[in-house]
């Protein structure tokens, strides 16, 4: 095989990006297809047509409280910045219009009854951050009592959702919950640290 013919193999080979919680990642490449697995978590995917430029993120909480913002500045585990920072990623990799994007969501499942509602909560935050920035939702798989892995391709715009079985919930939950325990913000100055 050529060197040509193989450069040419590896370009086209399918590629899957893992999205976990905090992430946020964006291509125009037709190979690549975005992964994430959520449970009260949400993830957006958000397309601009036009380009064939997509992206997909990740959040866990929706927004930080207020003392934490003012401490520590926005972190791309929360809602509204995961959301700024993906919106404005497609925006700047594509045609740059507002009118161009197609966003779908997923996730903010009740997987946990022992847990708050966070999925709850996080489902009335998309909701509210899209519908006041002028968005329409062009498809949706939120709430329910079980987990979903999220596949999305950033360049066709289509998304696959496979429910997950209890089991496969419970664990994602003890992920969930252990990755929010071991989250720590630096404070300038001091050794203190803010767990959510």
């Amino acid at each position: 095989m050529s060197l040509r013919k193989s450069t040419q193999a590896t370009i086209n080979k399918p590629v899957v990006t893992t999205v976990h919680q905090g992430d946020c990642h964006v291509s125009a490449m037709q190979n690549v297809t975005f992964s994430t697995v959520l449970g009260s978590c949400i993830a957006a995917c958000v397309r601009d047509t036009q380009a064939k430029v997509g992206g997909m993120n990740h959040f866990l909480l929706a927004e930080q409280s207020g003392s934490a913002k003012d401490r520590f500045g926005a972190s791309a585990r929360y809602g509204a910045y995961a959301m700024e920072e993906l919106i404005n990623m497609v925006l700047k990799k594509g045609t740059g219009l507002k009118q161009n994007l197609e966003i779908k969501v997923f996730g903010g499942g009740k997987i946990n009854s022992a847990l708050n509602d966070v999925g709850a909560s996080n489902i009335v935050f998309v909701h509210k951050f899209l519908s006041d920035e002028g968005y329409k939702i062009a498809s949706e798989d939120m709430g329910g009592n079980f987990a979903r892995r999220v596949l999305f391709s950033p360049t066709s715009g289509r998304a696959r959702v496979k429910r997950l079985d209890s089991e496969t919930g419970q664990n994602i939950v003890s992920k969930e919950i252990a990755f929010a325990g071991k989250q720590k913000i630096a404070k300038p100055a001091d050794d203190d640290i803010e767990l959510f």
